[in-house]
């Protein structure tokens, strides 16, 4: 209670001795007359002088209170350390957990510069950072990618996994993977397995992660072994995202222990990088392990109907899948039918999409499909793009995309889905407005059309009915090829027709006012 009252008598002492000082010191007078210094932040912080000495007091009071010297009230405050409290480093006065909540609030473009400041700076950056792409394996291996990021849950392993010429100029990409080579590089099938590290040391590197980040959420890797898949699952219990690099069966055994998986990628067959084999095993090894998956995307895998049939049975809660480039076997697409919740079909990349799939009485559609998206896919097959549609009967939007060999005659199958409002066509190159009316004209419930690329529809062959119907739509997109965006940007200027109708059309010419401030008007034939 003495030392208590000790300390109040100090700051009314401080206040009284701040209110009755009137003569300001000249290094501080900002009336004085002289060169004009850009204001700090340090002096827009602290304004309030009264409120400075409380501080300063009280941190003389603590620390003299530690050294057992506790000021009485007459005792003078040192006008050095107020003279040179806007020197120090004010942000000492906040703790980590302060200073952190400031930190967060910074945008991305401020934020990833602090670290710049000071040591102190750098380790509270590294606790902000959540997700992260690792170059180099050894900084995970060594230890240090824990100690400067210790809060990770988003974690991207499959560039550092990859042994490559950092230096290098010249830039190895796919749609998949991106990775620097020298000049003598030959870009000959399978040369990118040589490139990758080997399992036992992205099995270490996987452990090292799993034991310094048990808080992760999403992890991509190439390569590895079960053991390293099952090292992450027991210690990542809120592990959700995956992705598998140069996925096979034999790794697909330690996805059984990822029971709150919900996001899967599983990537085998690179062409012209790596080979890896993905078959029916290893999709019911899956489908038996990941119950609680919303979305799977399966990138040059191979399997058949009895793969896609135990992912539907087991996977009840599956809404997405994607197949990409995919080595399946015929008959695959009698599968899907299997999968009662889902909702999108993704098919990119594919040169083939079933050839043989089997007579149509086999084939049920999806029941609570709404979303088929069709991508740089070859559509050359009347059986196979009539199988999808029939698949895909129940869809309420069709999204296709640079799809080669889409003709009137295949695209006629779209038919069969009588519940489309939504249709998005681009880069659809041989399809014409007849084939496109024909299949539009059955659909009642089509709300949306957007035509975009597509050279051989052509404005001048819509019928009475398909513009008709395009008055009703409440969404329209119309740029079926680059004349179609004149009649919206240079109307009333006649460009786009005939030169000889143009040159002889008459114009008035409006010149702008000029240097004398007077404008005229003549008229050219």
């Amino acid at each position: 209670m003495v030392a208590h009252g000790r300390a109040q008598s100090v700051l009314f002492e401080a206040e009284r001795r701040s209110s009755i000082s009137s003569v300001p010191s000249p290094q501080t007078n900002p009336n004085l007359p002289g060169k004009k210094r850009t204001p700090r932040w340090s002096d827009v912080w602290l304004k309030d002088t009264k409120s400075l000495e409380n501080v300063i007091v009280a941190m003389q009071l603590q620390s003299s209170c530690k050294d057992s010297q506790i000021p009485t009230p007459n005792s003078k405050i040192n006008p050095v350390v107020i003279a040179n409290f806007c020197k120090i480093d004010r942000t000492l006065l906040l703790s980590d957990e302060l200073l952190l909540k400031i930190l967060t609030k910074l945008p991305d473009s401020q934020r990833n510069s602090n670290f710049l400041v000071c040591k102190r700076w750098l380790n509270l950056q590294g606790r902000i950072v959540r997700s992260l792409r690792v170059m180099d394996l050894n900084f995970l291996l060594s230890g240090r990618l824990i100690l400067r990021f210790p809060n990770l849950n988003r974690v991207d392993l499959v560039s550092g996994s990859l042994m490559c010429s950092r230096n290098s100029g010249i830039l190895l990409s796919n749609r998949i993977h991106s990775m620097h080579v020298d000049s003598w590089f030959l870009p000959i099938p399978g040369v990118g397995e040589e490139n990758i590290l080997d399992n036992m040391v992205i099995d270490r590197g996987l452990k090292a992660l799993a034991d310094g980040c048990p808080n992760l959420r999403k992890l991509a890797f190439i390569g590895g072994s079960e053991l390293g898949l099952l090292n992450v699952a027991e210690e990542c219990e809120t592990l959700q995202e995956l992705e598998l690099h140069k996925c096979n069966d034999n790794l697909l055994r330690g996805i059984a222990a990822c029971e709150n998986l919900q996001i899967l990628k599983l990537v085998g067959n690179v062409d012209g990088l790596y080979s890896s084999v993905v078959t029916d095993v290893g999709l019911t090894i899956l489908a038996q392990g990941c119950k609680r998956l919303v979305k799977l995307e399966l990138n040059g895998c191979e399997g058949s109907f009895d793969g896609i049939k135990a992912i539907g049975q087991c996977c009840q809660m599956l809404e997405e899948l994607t197949i990409c480039d995919h080595r399946m076997d015929n008959g695959w697409l009698a599968g899907l039918s299997y999968s009662e919740n889902l909702k999108t079909l993704r098919i990119v990349s594919c040169r083939r999409i079933d050839p043989n799939p089997g007579p149509d009485e086999y084939l049920s559609p999806c029941p609570a499909l709404e979303r088929l998206h069709l991508q740089n896919c070859q559509l050359r097959d009347k059986k196979s793009a009539k199988a999808l549609f029939i698949t895909c009967s129940a869809a309420r939007e069709i999204f296709i995309g640079d799809c080669w060999g889409l003709a009137d005659d295949l695209f006629s199958f779209a038919s069969h889905c009588w519940r489309v409002k939504f249709l998005s066509l681009k880069g659809c190159s041989l399809l014409t407005t007849e084939g496109l009316e024909s299949v539009i004209l059955q659909w009642k419930e089509l709300q949306s059309l957007r035509v975009v690329s597509c050279k051989n529809i052509k404005e001048s062959s819509i019928s009475p009915a398909l513009s008709s119907l395009f008055s009703i739509f409440k969404d329209l997109k119309w740029r079926p090829d680059t004349k179609s965006l004149l009649p919206s940007t240079l109307i009333h200027t006649h460009m786009g027709k005939k030169g000889g109708r143009f040159f002889k059309k008459t114009w008035d010419i409006k010149v702008l006012p000029g240097v004398h401030g007077h404008s005229s008007t003549r008229k050219t034939t």
